[in-house]
């Protein structure tokens, strides 16, 4: 099985922007699975704002890349498909709807994420955005 989500890659001086859900153990990237119908930028937008309460802004969404890992809190042998995306917002971010907290990690704080959102960190990496 494989679950099709979409996160977004915020970086602010170096650290990745992650999230902890309500009775979640480790970090997660904003964003979420679709909903029906939905499209990438359709679903992120959405997610985000449930999550952060920000608006992101269409004009400057990207697409960076994609990656796979095994999902985390979910039956054995599901994977994870994560669709990565940048994109300027609008707003003050604050933990919302499900998100208990937010926080800026380090290449160093890998062990907090989610495998998911560690391999988008090194992605993010790959691509300059934490440097």
């Amino acid at each position: 099985m494989e679950l099709d989500v979409v996160a977004w890659l915020h970086a602010v001086d170096g650290r990745l922007l992650a999230v902890r859900s309500r009775g979640r153990d480790l970090l997660y990237l904003p964003g979420g699975k679709r909903e029906p119908g939905e499209d990438d930028w359709a679903a992120l937008s959405r997610e985000v704002r449930e999550e952060l309460a920000v608006q992101l802004d269409e004009g400057s969404f990207r697409e960076v890349g994609v990656v796979r890992a095994p999902a985390h809190d979910q039956p054995a042998f599901t994977q994870v498909r994560m669709a990565c995306f940048t994109a300027a917002y609008q707003g003050d971010i604050l933990p919302a709807g499900e998100v208990d907290e937010y926080r800026y990690v380090a290449p160093a704080d890998r062990d907090l994420l989610a495998p998911a959102a560690q391999a988008a960190l090194d992605m993010a990496a790959a691509h300059g955005l934490l440097s």
